[in-house]
C-alpha cells in the first residue's frame, strides 16, 4: 500500500472551495425540524501550543472541556423520579440534598420535551428516568410515572453492573484477593523453590493453574477492536447488528477498577446481544493486573480478557502501561504469566509492532506470549511512534503470525471494506481472523460488506437511521433525562468525528474508498449526504440536534481524537 493520496470523487460532486457551515432545514416529512439558533452554538477554541507541546499532545485534543454540567437546583431528587400512580411521595433522607423536592415546581420549570415518544417506555413498558425523562409526555400523568404492564420487560438487558456490595468491598479493600496474591508470590519465588505461606496452599495453586481454559474459535471471525471513548455499548450493539462476531469493551484501567470507580466499571458492561464479549485491561504491573483479572472473572460475565500493549497515550506510556510494557519485558512476562495462569477464560494480548519505527519487537515477543500462556495475539501493524501516520505493515503482521504459530493471530490496521479484508487474508493466510477498528467507526456496516462480499452504496437516509438507532440505544444505556441525553449527544459527536470520513460509493470515481486517502471538498447527492460529509464540529452538532433536540446553553464540544489524520 502506498503513501497518503487523494480520494478521487466524480467531477460533478467536487466543490471548488471549502463549503460554509451547512444548514439543513429538514430530513424527511417525519423528521422535519427547524434548527433555529443552532448556528450560534459556541465551540471551544483550541489553545495555541508550541511545536514541542503539540508533539507531546498529538493524537488527542487535550483542551477539551465538559460538554454539559448538571445544575442540581434544577433537577428532581431521585427519591421522587419513579413514583407510580397512587404512590405517595417519600421523604428524602439525604442531609442537605440540593435537588428539587417539589414535583409540581419541577414539572413547571422542566425543559420542553424533545419528542412525544419515549423509546424506553415503548420498548420496555417503563422508563427508568420517570419524571425526569425528556420524552416524558408519553408516560407522565398526574405527576406520576406510568407503567405499561403488557410490555414490561423484567429481564436485564445489560450485564456486569457494579453492585453496591462489590463497590464497598473494593473501596474498603476487604475483597479477598488471596488467590491472585499467592499466585504472584509463588511465581516470583519459584526459582528459589520457596513455598507460599498463607491461606492458599501450594497444592491449591497447582490445581488453580492447571485448570482447563474455556476456548473460543477465532478462525475467520470479524472482531471489533476495543475503541477508547467511541467503542461504547450502544456503538457495539450497532456493530453486532451489522455482523461483528466478537466484541471487546473499551480499555479499562486496572487501578480504577480496583478502586470501584463507577465510570471505569461502566466500560465492563455487556449487552445481552454480545454473545462473545471481552474486556481489555491496562496496567503497569502484575499485581494490579492479576487482582483485576480475579475480580472480573468472579464478578462479571466475560468470555476473554485482553491485555493492552498498544496504547500510545503519553500518560499511560510514561507510567509503564500500554506500549510502555514493551520496554519492560521482565514485568511484561510476569503480567502475562500470572494473568493467564489465574484465568479459566482465554487471556489475549493486543500489541503494536513496537515502540519505535526502526525497532520492531512483536515478532520476538510473539513466541514468548505463546509460551507464557496467551491464547491469542492481535498485532496492530504500526509502532507507537507512528500512531496513525503511516499505513499498517501487513508484511510484518504476517511475520508475527508465522513466529507465533500455532498460536492464533488477528491482524489489525487499515481495513475499510471487503477488498481490504480480502487482500489481508490472501497475503497473510496464517491469520486466524481480522480485527477492525477505525474501519468500523467510519462505516459500521463494514461487517455486512465483508460477509456479503460487496460494496454497499448506503443512502444518507439509511445512515441517518443508524444514528437514530444509536440515539435510542444511548437513551436506553445512559438514560433519557438531561444528563443521559447529553451523554448520548457527546458520544454521538465523538463518533461523528469518524463517521463523516465515509465517502459514498456512488460519488467515487474508482471505488472502494481507501482509509489513507483524503477526499476533496464535495457535495452529496442530497442535503443530508452533504451535511454528513462536513468536517465541521458545528455541523455534527446540527445532526445531533435533529435527534436529541437543541443543545443546552453554553454547550461546548471538541472531539477527543484527531480522527481526520490521514498521514
Amino acid at each position: 500500500m502506498g503513501d497518503t493520496g487523494i480520494c478521487k470523487i466524480k467531477p460533478e460532486f467536487i466543490l471548488t472551495e471549502r463549503p460554509r457551515e451547512l444548514v439543513l432545514e429538514c430530513v424527511s416529512d417525519k423528521d422535519k425540524r427547524k434548527l433555529s439558533g443552532s448556528d450560534e452554538t459556541p465551540l471551544q477554541k483550541k489553545t495555541k501550543l508550541s511545536k514541542s507541546e503539540k508533539k507531546k499532545l498529538r493524537g488527542q485534543n487535550k483542551s477539551r472541556g465538559p460538554t454539559f454540567r448538571c445544575t442540581q437546583e434544577m433537577e428532581l431528587c431521585n427519591t421522587l423520579i419513579n413514583l407510580n400512580l397512587g404512590e405517595e411521595a417519600p421523604k428524602c433522607e439525604r442531609k442537605n440534598c440540593q435537588f428539587l423536592h417539589d414535583i409540581n415546581e419541577y414539572l413547571r420549570i422542566k425543559p420542553k420535551d424533545i419528542g412525544e415518544i419515549c423509546y424506553n417506555y415503548e420498548t420496555f413498558g417503563k422508563c427508568g428516568r420517570g419524571l425526569a425523562c425528556r420524552f416524558g409526555s408519553s408516560h407522565i400523568t398526574q405527576g406520576r410515572n406510568k407503567i405499561n404492564s403488557e410490555k414490561l420487560v423484567e429481564t436485564a438487558q445489560v450485564k456486569n453492573q457494579l453492585t453496591h456490595e462489590l463497590q464497598v468491598a473494593l473501596r474498603k479493600r476487604t475483597y479477598n484477593f488471596d488467590f491472585a496474591e499467592a499466585l504472584i508470590k509463588s511465581n516470583d519465588k519459584k526459582s528459589d523453590n520457596n513455598i507460599t505461606s498463607g491461606a492458599i496452599t501450594d497444592e491449591d495453586l497447582i490445581k488453580l493453574t492447571q485448570r482447563e481454559k474455556k476456548k473460543i474459535d477465532w478462525k475467520d471471525k470479524l472482531v471489533l477492536s476495543p475503541l477508547t471513548t467511541v467503542g461504547n455499548l450502544p456503538f457495539r450493539r450497532i456493530c453486532k447488528e451489522f455482523g461483528a462476531d466478537i466484541t471487546c469493551g473499551e480499555m479499562a484501567m486496572c487501578s480504577s477498577l480496583l478502586q470501584g470507580a463507577p465510570q471505569e466499571w461502566a466500560l465492563v458492561k455487556r449487552h445481552h446481544s454480545e454473545d462473545i464479549f471481552g474486556v481489555q485491561l491496562c496496567a503497569n504491573n502484575p499485581h494490579l493486573l492479576t487482582k483485576c483479572g480475579q475480580v472480573l472473572q468472579q464478578e462479571a460475565e466475560i468470555d476473554f480478557i485482553d491485555l493492552n500493549l498498544g496504547c500510545p497515550i503519553e500518560l499511560v506510556y510514561k507510567e509503564g502501561g500500554g506500549c510502555g510494557l514493551l520496554r519492560r519485558q521482565r514485568v511484561l512476562e510476569s503480567c502475562v504469566r500470572n494473568l493467564s495462569q489465574l484465568l479459566t477464560i482465554p487471556m489475549t494480548v493486543k500489541t503494536r509492532t513496537g515502540v519505535y519505527n526502526n525497532e520492531n519487537l512483536a515478532h520476538i515477543l510473539a513466541p514468548k506470549f505463546r509460551d507464557w500462556g496467551a491464547s491469542l495475539i492481535t498485532i496492530h501493524g504500526r509502532s507507537r511512534e507512528q500512531r496513525y501516520t503511516k499505513l499498517a505493515d501487513w508484511n510484518y503482521i504476517r511475520e508475527v503470525a508465522q513466529a507465533a504459530a500455532p498460536l492464533p493471530v488477528l491482524g489489525n490496521g487499515d481495513v475499510l471494506g471487503y477488498e481490504d479484508y480480502k487482500t489481508a487474508c490472501e497475503n497473510c493466510p496464517e491469520l486466524a481472523g481480522v480485527m477492525i477498528g477505525r474501519g468500523a467507526l467510519i462505516k459500521p456496516w463494514i461487517f455486512t460488506e465483508i460477509k456479503e462480499q460487496k460494496l454497499w452504496d448506503i443512502s444518507s437516509s439509511e445512515r441517518f437511521d443508524i444514528l437514530k438507532k444509536y440515539s435510542n440505544y444511548g437513551l436506553e444505556h445512559w438514560g433519557s433525562d438531561n444528563k443521559g441525553v447529553e451523554n448520548t449527544r457527546r458520544f454521538m459527536l465523538e463518533w461523528l468525528s469518524f463517521l463523516h470520513r465515509y465517502v459514498p460509493v456512488g460519488l467515487l470515481e474508482k471505488p472502494p474508498q481507501k482509509i489513507n486517502e483524503r477526499p476533496p471538498f464535495y457535495q452529496g447527492r442530497d442535503e443530508l449526504e452533504t451535511l454528513m460529509a462536513s468536517t465541521s464540529a458545528s455541523d455534527w452538532i446540527k445532526i445531533s440536534e435533529m435527534l436529541l433536540g437543541p443543545v443546552p446553553e453554553n454547550f461546548q464540544f471538541l472531539p477527543k481524537h484527531k480522527a481526520n489524520s490521514y498521514k
